[in-house]
């Protein structure tokens, strides 16, 4: 697995331009190779944030977007409708002005579509096996405050779950208590892990995540990309962290 790789930008506008160009710029070049790229997207303010930096370089490099796939690295179990959905959240700022394919757009089911959630993590789990990639191109991952990453809290039990690519959340620790998540073996299935972090409210999780420990305490210390992990971060979220981890 790759060794994270630390990009500090003076906030978080630059940080989401220059992940986005960077994105649009691997998806192109996956492109060029034949191949028809996996990108696995992530929700939050950040995430916002980076769709509209990608609609505004979409312009400047050569994607066909009809031949991107898109996943989530996890879902709010709600209605289809809720603006909760980081899948709603992602079609209305970005999927939406884009000429995608809905072949190509795997949402996890959501609460008027599944019987519990239960169910919804074995669908979408049959999605990936029916549809996913042998590696994704680029995983998108937000950190939160304690530590987590997609819906993978410390200390529960999802964490350390092997030979499954998805988990059921039945507590998550901020609502909606519900939520379907990728675990972290799918997640590293990845050429490449991207972290977006902004804020000073971050900066102690991404130190400590930059750090040595049990993956268990703090999961975003196990996301890994197989050729690439890269930490996307402003100022604020790296002002933990001294001149060492960082690489420019």
């Amino acid at each position: 697995m790759a060794q994270p790789d630390v990009r500090i930008h003076p906030d978080g506008d630059a940080l989401a331009a220059a992940a986005a160009q960077s994105f649009v710029e691997r998806l192109a070049v996956a492109q060029a190779r034949g191949e028809l790229p996996h990108v696995v997207l992530t929700g939050g303010g950040i995430a916002a944030t980076f769709h509209r930096a990608v609609l505004a370089c979409s312009d400047t490099v050569p994607v066909d977007w009809a031949k991107v796939a898109f996943w989530w690295g996890d879902e709010r179990f709600v209605a289809a409708d809720d603006p909760q959905r980081n899948a709603g959240q992602a079609r209305s700022d970005l999927l939406d002005h884009l000429p995608v394919d809905p072949a190509h757009v795997h949402e996890v089911p959501a609460s008027d579509g599944a019987a519990d959630v239960e169910a919804a993590a074995t669908a979408y789990a049959e999605q990936l096996e029916a549809h996913g990639p042998e590696s994704f191109e680029v995983v998108l991952l937000g950190l939160g405050p304690d530590g987590h990453v997609a819906s993978l809290f410390p200390d529960h039990p999802q964490v350390g779950l092997t030979g499954r690519r998805t988990a059921a959340v039945t507590d998550s620790p901020k609502p909606p208590a519900e939520r379907v998540t990728l675990t972290l073996e799918t997640l590293n299935r990845a050429e490449a892990v991207w972290f977006l972090v902004s804020g000073e409210g971050k900066s102690d999780a991404v130190r400590r995540a930059l750090g040595d420990g049990p993956v268990a305490d703090l999961p975003a210390r196990g996301a890994r990309g197989r050729g690439e992990t890269t930490w996307f971060v402003d100022e604020q979220a790296a002002s933990g962290l001294g001149p060492a981890p960082a690489s420019g």
